[in-house]
């Protein structure tokens, strides 16, 4: 692996002299290494490589040149803010292609914090800050000239129906095991496909969105604990700004991990979920017509029906999409997004009444 990094650095035209690289363990998806090289006397500089996963992501080069138009975008824009840099090779472009066809690409280190999980309700009003402000900051960007790198990503009832139709193929004779995630997921269909359906009518607004909206995606200061810059751009792509508050709520205000196996410990947590909506609602309330702010809730519980049928369809036709660390992990994952998705039916009318409050709250 030394040599290969040695390879990419090269490639990417990175002073000094190589001197150590580790693996980074968060995500599911891409391989990501923090590589350190030696560029003077007791002086060094760090770097992000990632090797994207072209199984999951088929467009690797459109994907980096909705990065590339992004990124210089909120550079020129917002110059006195932090924006991330991706570097570029002796031929122009933000990527290499190594003999083995892995794809790489390689962006500064930022020295930060990153939080998978917190129950520091400042930090997660600070986290909907960073991604209210991210959709603000591409208020006025041409989404038209970005690529759909992942057609239909976010298309909830496409999603929905593509599981279906697994499920009547069997391929790996595994639906004798999720009957009960089958019959709900049916139930709630249309109900959750409801937004995806108006969306692709033009009935609702079309902006330039993250599409992945964990937590994990802010670099926070490690001491003020101040939201940073967002990060992991692979999804960057015209959507529903709903979706992408949806999507971070379904995250961040899950009372357990997204793969915890005993569901009794799952919950949405009310307090997380206005504390993140605060923020993002306090950046982003010029922004979304009402009919957004009217279906944050809705567009939570879609998200997660939607990511629910995304690890259960994953695993009934083989596990070919996310990493898995167990051979039954992604049906672990899939109930646990099952039973949060309950638990915001649950909550339904409380979680109304919140976005409304802060929203008076915000008009103050």
């Amino acid at each position: 692996m030394f040599e290969t990094i040695k390879l990419i650095g090269e490639k990417f035209r990175l002073q000094g002299e190589l001197y150590s690289y580790s693996v980074i363990t968060v995500g599911n998806i891409n391989s990501t290494y923090k590589v350190t090289y030696a560029v003077g006397d007791n002086k060094y500089k760090a770097y992000l490589f990632q090797r994207i996963n072209t199984h999951v992501f088929k467009n690797p080069v459109e994907i980096m040149k909705n990065i590339d138009q992004v990124t210089s975008y909120i550079r020129e824009k917002y110059p006195e803010q932090l924006a991330l840099h991706f570097h570029h090779t002796e031929d122009g472009v933000n990527y290499f292609i190594s003999d083995e066809d892995s794809f790489w690409r390689v962006m500064n280190y930022v020295d930060s914090l990153t939080l998978d999980t917190t129950d520091d309700l400042a930090v997660i009003e600070a986290t909907g800050k960073a991604f209210g402000n991210f959709q603000a900051q591409l208020a006025d960007f041409d989404g038209s000239v970005l690529y759909e790198t992942i057609p239909d990503f976010h298309n909830t009832r496409k999603r929905l129906d593509t599981l279906f139709e697994d499920v009547k193929k069997d391929p790996c004779n595994r639906v004798h095991e999720v009957p009960d995630e089958i019959a709900y997921l049916s139930f709630v269909s249309d109900k959750a496909a409801e937004l995806s359906v108006r969306f692709a009518k033009g009935e609702l607004p079309r902006r330039v969105t993250h599409n992945d909206t964990k937590a994990n995606n802010v670099l926070f200061d490690k001491v003020t604990k101040e939201p940073l810059v967002v990060i992991d751009l692979d999804t960057i792509m015209p959507g529903m700004s709903m979706y992408d508050f949806g999507d971070a709520v379904r995250f961040i205000a899950n009372t357990s991990a997204e793969d915890e196996p005993d569901t009794s410990k799952v919950f949405f947590d009310t307090g997380k979920f206005r504390a993140f909506a605060k923020g993002f609602i306090r950046e982003t309330k010029d922004l979304l017509t009402e009919a957004e702010l009217q279906n944050l809730v809705k567009a939570s519980f879609s998200i997660t029906v939607e990511q629910a049928s995304r690890f259960l369809d994953d695993y009934l036709t083989g596990d070919h999409y996310f990493r898995y660390e167990y051979p039954k992990h992604n049906l672990v994952r899939a109930r646990c997004q099952l039973q949060l998705a309950k638990d915001i039916e649950k909550k339904w009318s409380e979680l109304e009444w919140i976005i409304q409050d802060v929203i008076e709250q915000l008009e103050k």
